[in-house]
């Protein structure tokens, strides 16, 4: 077998691949109906998500993570703030910086959206072994891992094309 057969995808991993994007799909558009549903855009509650999963962190680091200007940033956090989804903490390791803390999980609303996927997904869990739930588990996280990744060279790739 040449390397280049070596190489290709199988048919099985294609229908892997084009089965992530199509979750992926359902996934970004479920989050927006949870956003809209919340009064939020879907930027804004995104962010959120984010510093639920962080936890506290700077409004550089938000930055960061969501590819924002500090400026704009600065905006986002104004409005969740005032929405009562973040509050802003002064870091006492560094009084110069601001730490964002999530209050998302404070909000009654945000859980009641959840619910009923929360539920759909514990039957569905409920269906496979501990063993397949530990693999599938662990596979979701280098999924994340490899996401992460490639969100970090399109932001990187992207930040060269905007600034020729």
């Amino acid at each position: 077998m040449s390397s280049h057969q070596k190489d290709q995808p199988t048919e099985l991993q294609e229908n892997f691949t084009l089965s992530m994007r199509g979750l992926g799909d359902r996934m970004i558009l479920y989050q927006d109906r949870i956003a809209a549903s919340l009064g939020l855009n879907n930027n804004d509650f995104i962010s959120v998500d984010i510093l639920r999963e962080k936890g506290p962190i700077t409004a550089g680091e938000l930055s960061k993570l969501t590819g924002l200007a500090t400026g704009s940033v600065t905006a986002l956090i104004d409005r969740l703030e005032k929405l009562g989804y973040v509050r802003r903490q002064n870091d006492p390791s560094d009084r110069r910086k601001v730490i964002i803390v999530p209050l998302y999980e404070n909000k009654q609303e945000v859980s009641n959206a959840y619910l009923p996927l929360h539920s759909a997904l514990v039957k569905l869990a409920s269906s496979y072994t501990v063993e397949e739930l530990e693999l599938i588990t662990q596979f979701l996280g280098k999924a994340s891992t490899v996401l992460g990744e490639q969100i970090h060279i399109l932001s990187s790739t992207t930040g060269n094309k905007s600034s020729s």
